[in-house]
């Protein structure tokens, strides 16, 4: 079957040389996106309800930019002036870069991971008597707990952030030859929306292992997998089945 559109389950990117415009125009087809899950803060009341006191930390883990801006948010209703002394612990580059929107970097005691979450171990390691709050959502990475128990450090786990499905009832009616997913969140949000989808001749594109097994256990046929072997991207992945779909076509 040969592919003319594709819907993307992320925001549509805002740089003009993303992947996806050059995989439109080079290949010839419709690439729409739409966010499938959205993330909505938790309240300060639900925060002081999970017994939580900004005042008793020394150290704050931030694994994401949504980690970042809902500490902050928490921060502000909760009308605490937040301590110059506080070491802020990122995952990555990435992370360490967007706190520069609330602190003032070079002020500021931060340190840096590279990519995954135990790179960040050596770091909270040589630091052990700090009080650690992690600032996490409501769908936390198994390993992250695992890790910072395998450290034996003073630490507490609080959730400032939630996933939510999105309404999608407005793409009832419309249909897509791919349809790209990069979280299980993905995948729910997809059956939550539409609990009489029929895959037929929808093309399943899944990023990560998780994912694809939570495509799996919901009865979705996955077409194409990323990363894989000489294809570590999702553009990569739709790139090489389109071209082999639509070949002679």
């Amino acid at each position: 079957m040969k592919v003319k559109t594709i819907l993307v389950s992320q925001p549509e990117p805002k740089v003009e040389n993303s992947p996806y415009f050059e995989l439109q125009n080079k290949l010839k087809v419709k690439v729409d996106f739409r966010t499938f899950i959205h993330v909505e803060g938790i309240s300060a009341k639900e925060i002081r309800a999970q017994k939580i006191d900004l005042s008793k930390f020394s150290a704050i883990i931030l694994t994401s930019r949504n980690s970042v801006d809902h500490f902050f948010r928490v921060a502000e209703e909760m009308r605490y002036k937040i301590p110059e002394d506080l070491k802020y612990f990122c995952q990555s580059e990435a992370v360490a870069f967007y706190l520069q929107r609330y602190v003032v970097y070079r002020k500021r005691k931060i340190y840096v991971g590279q990519k995954d979450f135990i790179d960040l171990a050596p770091l909270i390691k040589k630091y052990k008597d700090e009080a650690f709050l992690l600032v996490a959502s409501d769908q936390l990475n198994a390993d992250v707990p695992l890790t910072l128990n395998d450290l034996k450090i003073n630490w507490t786990e609080g959730v400032f952030y939630k996933t939510v499905v999105s309404d999608l009832s407005d793409l009832k009616d419309v249909y897509y030859d791919i349809l790209a997913f990069f979280s299980p969140s993905g995948i729910k949000s997809l059956l939550k929306n539409f609990p009489n989808f029929e895959q037929n001749t929808t093309r399943i594109a899944v990023f990560g292992t998780t994912t694809q097994k939570e495509a799996l256990d919901s009865g979705l046929r996955v077409d194409i997998m990323a990363p894989s072997p000489g294809t570590p991207s999702m553009t990569g992945a739709l790139e090489k089945y389109i071209l082999e779909a639509n070949k002679g076509k």
